[in-house]
């Protein structure tokens, strides 16, 4: 709730009109256009009221309450097994509205018989109980479930101990940085690898990257532009990214009014800016396949505590910061800062038990690097970068490092400097992180079992501990993961044992979305459940293990048909883009055309330009195991074929071809064609 109002008023502090300036960004004051972005998500699915989750529970131990139960001579004894009930007392007495008198005769069963107790007991009359019940009516209106509850507490010990508490996780940091092109971090949370990241020399990241581009292409049917950054393929900027500052300064009439007014999606593209502009535009998406990077113009330098936004005035603070004291005081920390006017900010989760001292080296740092990246910006002529965020060490502690956090080890001297350079600027409170240089003989990721976990995540298949298996299969337009049982069907009580395949994979879905790095849309099919208790509970184990994500994510429940659908920011490119490269064979299809199809459909070939050109001589060169099967299987067929067409076929074996490569030369008298 405070967040809320917190929300609100960060939101009132805002102008309700913005004039924007014509120009260029760098020359000019830049003011708001965008609305305030605040970290992380917020709850996905809703949890059910407390009253409803109460009162269910409440319901099915009246069920299983029998509808009569004898009285002993003995004063009454509270009943253990449903709380709130007397023994002697029925339902049917505990629910008789109020003043209303209840009889002494004996309730019977939906059967019309009594039910007994053991034997040697004797019968005591109802009445003595229904008494006590109607007091209890008369005076309070209803029978209180809580005073039932202290009631049977008395004299009795607790039939459940409690559950010791569960010990904290031990998480520790690998650093591996001895081989100059590829460094990895990995982050172990009991010996399991919960992250990993990989830099290479031929992996190289773009995101929050800032370049210098010119617009090359405008496309008024997609309100978005082409720019060219500098790299192969041109970026794609569409108009919700574009900031009014780049705007044309000869606007018509009717786009400036619309402008001032800020009726952005009543503007066409074409009327506010033009080809070969040239712009500041950070990348936001990486590319992917044939797609070329997202870029926006809405700049923004990440830090360790604050985030800075040149050319906006919003300012928030993260939501996983609670408590009205603790946002105040961040707020005020701010303000002491002397941010200039149009440079917005936001609070980093982070930056929740840091001093003000250090908070203000962070934005002075920040500060310093937009004013460095402005003047080369105005410096740069033509396209290219102008900022380069950190990939490696640095930028994996400042987005993964906390406080949980026990030792980092390094084998890198160099690397080793880095970590203690970041711990340097940490609070106190979270400088009790021990920093090793490995010395083993082993190699790091060895020694901790790390590379056999590593490799698990170029798998489709990932195996989980009851016998099941989830597969995963990303593809063009979403990621495809599939739950299978495995063994886990063969126990006795079957939708126990679904429901069992369901939990472990996900929590296993969560982390190896996180592991590779998938994003997009992602559909998970599991398997088919009866009970709507443990599709709940399954859809709870999700959005549990969803929380440690550090991308923005969003899931729905769990359809009639048992496919949940996720949504998941794409923080960067798959981990497998940067380690594997198309197949030569298969062409990324994942398969190959037999050798039997392969033979027909050359042979149809043959005799098609056979037919159709005036030949003497067809020279084929195949891959060995198709002239093979051509040779061995097919001679009868080519040796009617050169009869009929009067030409000499030769079929040629090259070892060296693949199986998709063909060579087929038709041989004239004057010239040679090929086909």
């Amino acid at each position: 709730m405070v967040q809320e109002k917190e929300k609100e008023t960060e939101k009132g502090k805002r102008p309700l009109k913005i004039k924007a300036k014509i120009g260029a960004w760098w020359k000019s004051t830049v003011l708001p256009e965008k609305e305030s972005v605040e970290e992380n998500v917020s709850d996905i699915l809703p949890e059910q009221e407390d009253g409803a989750e109460a009162r269910k529970p409440s319901r099915r131990r009246t069920k299983k309450t029998p509808r009569k139960r004898q009285v002993q001579k003995k004063p009454p004894v509270k009943s253990s097994e449903a709380p709130g009930e007397e023994e002697g007392v029925t339902e049917t007495e505990k629910k008789v509205p109020k003043g209303q008198k209840t009889r002494g005769k004996r309730p019977r069963n939906r059967s019309g018989q009594e039910k007994e107790k053991k034997t040697g007991e004797k019968d005591s009359p109802v009445s003595v109980q229904s008494d006590s019940v109607k007091e209890d009516v008369d005076t309070k209106g209803e029978t209180s479930e809580p005073e039932s509850k202290e009631q049977s507490s008395k004299g009795r010990e607790p039939s459940k101990k409690k559950e010791a508490p569960k010990p904290k996780p031990v998480r520790k940091l690998l650093i591996n940085a001895e081989e100059p092109e590829e460094c990895r971090i990995a982050l172990l949370e009991n010996g399991r690898l919960e992250s990993i990241h990989v830099s290479s020399v031929t992996r190289t990241r773009t995101k929050n990257n800032i370049y210098k581009a010119k617009i090359v292409a405008i496309e008024p049917s997609l309100q978005a532009a082409f720019v060219d950054y500098g790299t192969e393929k041109n970026g794609f900027l569409p108009f919700s990214e574009i900031h009014p500052e780049y705007y044309k300064e000869d606007l018509s009439d009717r786009a400036r009014e619309l402008v001032e007014a800020q009726h952005w999606k009543k503007l066409n593209i074409a009327d506010v800016v033009e080809k070969g502009q040239e712009i500041l535009a950070q990348v936001v998406k990486e590319e992917v396949g044939k797609k070329g990077a997202n870029m926006t113009t809405y700049l923004s330098l990440p830090g360790r505590c604050v985030v800075l936004m040149p050319g906006s005035d919003s300012s928030g603070i993260s939501r996983k910061i609670s408590g009205e004291e603790k946002r105040s005081r961040l707020r005020e920390a701010m303000k002491s800062t002397d941010i200039p006017e149009g440079i917005g900010w936001i609070v980093r989760t982070a930056s929740l038990d840091i001093t003000k001292t250090a908070l203000s080296r962070d934005v002075g740092y920040l500060l310093r690097l937009w004013e460095e990246t402005k003047k080369k910006g105005q410096s740069l002529e033509g396209v290219g970068l102008v900022y380069e965020d950190h990939h490696n060490v640095l930028m994996f502690l400042r987005e993964h490092f906390d406080p949980s956090i026990v030792e980092i080890l390094v084998d890198d001297r160099v690397a080793m400097d880095q970590v203690n350079e970041f711990i340097g600027l940490l609070p106190s409170k979270q400088k009790n992180v021990k920093v090793r240089l490995h010395r083993g003989s082993r190699p790091i990721f060895n020694q901790f079992s790390v590379e056999d976990q590593i490799e698990s995540i170029y798998q489709p298949q990932v195996n989980l501990p009851s016998g099941g298996s989830i597969v995963i299969n990303p593809t063009e337009a979403l990621v495809a993961i599939d739950v299978n049982s495995g063994s886990t069907s063969k126990g006795k009580n079957f939708e126990k044992s679904i429901f069992q395949a369901n939990m472990e994979a996900a929590g296993e879905l969560a982390r190896q979305l996180r592991l590779r790095d998938l994003g997009g849309l992602i559909v998970v099919d599991f398997i088919d459940m009866r009970s709507r208790k443990n599709i709940q509970a399954v859809e709870r184990e999700v959005k549990g293990a969803m929380k440690l994500d550090k991308a923005k994510v969003d899931f729905s429940r769990i359809s009639k048909f048992g496919l949940m659908e996720i949504s998941r920011q794409k923080l960067g490119a798959p981990i497998e883009a940067g380690n594997y490269r198309r197949c030569e064979h298969c062409n990324g299809r994942g398969s190959v055309r037999s050798i039997e199809t392969l033979a027909l459909f050359y042979l149809r070939r043959i005799q098609t330009g056979a037919s159709r050109k005036p030949v003497n001589r067809i020279e084929c060169k195949f891959p060995l195991d198709v002239a093979s099967y051509l040779l061995n299987n097919k001679r009868e067929e080519l040796t009617i074929m050169e009869a009929k067409y009067e030409v000499e076929i030769a079929i040629i074996a090259e070892t060296t071809m693949k199986p998709a490569d063909n060579n087929i030369v038709f041989h004239r008298k004057e010239k040679d064609v090929k086909q």
